[in-house]
This record gives C-alpha cells, structure tokens and sequence, in this order.
C-alpha cells in the first residue's frame, strides 16, 4: 500500500489522479493526511471522501504531527520568495507555503513527492524561484525533475500549461514517452441544457448567426477578425459605418509605441490620442463632431495620458501601477477593457478551451438547442478531466472559483505512472 498526503488540496485533483494511476498499476493507496482551508472546498472534499478528517492550516501544523506517509502531494501557491537565488537553504522560502512542503519532507523522508504549479514558476523572478525550489529539494537527498505540460496533449479540451515537479530518494523520474491523445469541446458538451436570456445574449444572437459567433472574443481591448466590439453591437447606440471604422483604427493605433514617445510617457497597451493625433491616421472633415459622439454615448472617454508609477521597499520594485498626468493634454481611448460584457467569449463544439481561471469561466459560452449558455458544473469538471463520479454540490460562483484553480487530472496521472514505476522499481 502507497500511503499519501495531500496538502492545499483544493478539490483533490492531485490525489484524484495519483489514485488512478495506482489502480492501473494494482496499488492500493491509502490518504493519511489532507490539509485545505478554503470553506468551499471543504465542503467538496466531505462530499468526495465522506468520514476523511480534513486538517486546516498547514503553516500550523508540525511535522511531527502527520502520520508517517510513502508520497507527498502538493498544489502549492506560488509566492515570492524573497531572497530566491542566495543559497541561503530554508532562509529562501521562509514565509512562503513551499517552505512547509520543505520542512515537512525534511522531516518525514517519504519515498516521493509530486508538486504542481502554474506555468509562470519556471520564469518567475527570472528563474531564481524555480532554482531555489529546486536547488532545496535536492539538498535533502531527492533525485528531482519537472517538466512544463499542456493538458490539451492530454485528453482533455483545454490549454493548460502546468510546471509539474517531482522527486524520490533512488533516482530521477524522467517526465517525457507520455501517451498523448486530443480532444475537443464536443466531446464533453451536455446537450438540451437552458440557455440564456438575457438582452446582451439575445443582442448577439440577433446579429450573429451561431455558428458566426464561434472563437469569437467579445471585448473593446483589441481588434481583429476574431473579435466582437460593443460598436458592432451597438451597445451604447447608433454608430455609422464611418464611426465604426474610425473606432476600429483607433484600437490598432492606441498600441503603437510611437505615441507614447510623442506624448511624453512609458508605453502601455492602450493610450490616450488627441484629436490632432487621431487625424494623423484617419483624416475625416468630420472627425471633431464623431469622436464627441462616441464620447457621449460612451464608447470613448477623455482622459490624461497616464505615467508609470513604481512603488519600493527598501531598494526593491515592489509593483507598478498608472496614475493620470493633469499635465499632459487630454486625449479619446476605448472604454471597455477584456471582461466587460456578460459574454467574453464563444466556443465551437470543435474548439478547445483556452486556460481556464476563476474569474473569467462564467464569461465563456457554448451553443445548445439554437442559443448560448455557459459551461455547465459537470462539463466544467470535464474540462480539467474529473470522473463522472465526483461529487460537486456547490453554488455556481464557488464552483467556478474552485475549478479555475484546480490540476488537470489526466495529467497527474500520467505523471504519477511514472513516479511510481519508478518508486516500485528496485
């Protein structure tokens, strides 16, 4: 019997997946200990695995408290480590939830871990915090190795690049052979499911035939064949063909790096342009009296161009935001920004996902029965490759948060294959 522990467990993806892959290689496995402290997700771990005691807080817990285990499991939050990159051993991750996962092996000498996290670890902090996980895991006699995967080689109709990090005391578990297979939204999709309602849906059903609208992106941020924009909706009122023209080539020319040079400001993805700038790219005798119209309907506004402001602390940039500068002339951008509208985007049955996260997954939507509506629970569980069988008795709005945070199940099976051949290997 394997026993495993499962810490920020969330709603046990990573358990989930090692489970099956034991089952395939005819291992029983056995979970000691699991540690989660978000309401939600309790309350979805009690439903999975009734009777389980569910621990709470692991910084709080000591080692020497959890029942002795074969696999550590781990869906870590990444934060910064603050002094990544100086050898300093556990002064390096001090502070941050990995440092438990550190002191936790370091104590127990489980026979393996397997550790997930987003795709942007291996880069973060210009590699000093992958290399100082790394470097720790290592130091504490483990044959370590990762890899960065795409669920959509998986199985599984979704984008989803994930770091996936694991270790055992006898010898590195090479992450590559992995059996790949590809899937698409049909293939999960429910079908004769209620469909929205509401007057944004219905405004884009009456201009768009349905299968127009798949890939689609509704949002003002960019241009594009790809793209649905509140003027051609007509959102906020009428537009001319020459408004919507004039629109479009603003999005195009509120990106380009020479404005932020001529108006005096760090580039960003989205300036302000005055009128005498705007006429440069689009010289219309009308100009003046268009852009004070799609002003007053809203879909530009007049603002100051905004400068670059950096806060430190203590030497170090500790973020960067933009603050509007009363000195620079007034210029008309675009108003709506990426998730403005009720829908962000619609999905073909032949599409795939694009990685999907909390706050954006009930602004995707998909055709049934001749309308729209969004992914319902069981297919949002399909989406990340959960079994038919799990329990997911939760408010949508909870549901949804707990989804675009989890693991991709397929993919921590076949990654668990191959830790545990190689665990179960003399």
């Amino acid at each position: 019997m394997i026993r495993l522990i499962d810490l920020f467990a969330g709603m046990s993806g990573i358990r989930c997946g090692v489970e099956q892959a034991a089952a395939e290689l005819g291992i029983s496995t056995q979970c000691v200990f699991t540690s989660e402290i978000k309401p939600h997700a309790l309350k979805v771990l009690q439903q999975n695995h009734p009777g389980e005691q569910i621990f709470g807080d692991i910084t709080k817990i000591a080692a020497a408290d959890i029942p002795d285990f074969d696999i550590l499991l781990g869906g870590f939050p990444c934060q910064a480590f603050s002094s990544a990159g100086k050898r300093m051993g556990f002064a390096d991750t001090r502070g941050t939830l990995f440092f438990d996962v550190e002191r936790i092996i370091k104590e127990k000498r489980p026979l393996g871990f397997l550790l997930e996290n987003v795709e942007g670890l291996e880069n973060h902090d210009k590699g000093n915090t992958l290399r100082t996980i790394l470097s720790n895991l290592r130091a504490l006699g483990y044959k370590v190795s990762y890899a960065i995967l795409n669920a959509a080689q998986f199985g599984v109709p979704q984008e989803r690049k994930r770091i996936y990090i694991v270790g055992t005391l006898t010898r590195e578990v090479p992450l590559v052979g992995f059996h790949r297979s590809h899937t698409t939204l049909g293939d999960i999709l429910e079908q004769g499911k209620p469909t929205s309602q509401s007057a944004f849906v219905q405004r884009l059903l009456e201009r768009y035939p349905i299968p127009e609208l798949y890939g689609k992106a509704i949002k003002d941020k960019r241009g594009g064949d790809d793209n649905i924009h509140s003027w051609d909706l007509e959102l906020k009122g009428a537009v001319s063909p020459r408004q919507k023209q004039l629109l479009n080539a603003m999005l195009r020319e509120r990106r380009k790096k020479k404005w932020a040079a001529e108006i005096g400001i760090e580039w960003m993805d989205g300036m302000p342009l005055t009128e005498k700038q705007i006429a440069t790219f689009f010289p219309d005798e009308h100009l003046p009296s268009m852009l004070n119209d799609l002003a007053e309907k809203g879909y530009l506004k007049l603002e100051h161009p905004k400068q670059k402001v950096l806060t430190t602390h203590q030497g170090d940039i500790q973020s960067a935001h933009r603050v509007p500068d009363p000195s620079l002339p007034k210029g008309y951008n675009i108003v709506a920004g990426k998730l403005s509208f009720e829908v962000s985007k619609v999905l073909g049955p032949h599409d795939v996902a694009p990685t999907l996260v909390a706050m954006d997954m009930q602004k995707l939507y998909v055709a049934d029965k001749g309308g729209l509506r969004r992914f319902t629970l069981r297919e949002g569980l399909r989406l990340f490759g959960y079994p038919e069988t799990y329990q997911f008795d939760l408010p949508e709005k909870e549901a949804f948060d707990l989804l675009g945070n989890t693991v991709v199940v397929p993919v921590i099976k076949q990654v668990a294959l191959k830790l545990l051949q190689n665990i179960l290997t003399p």
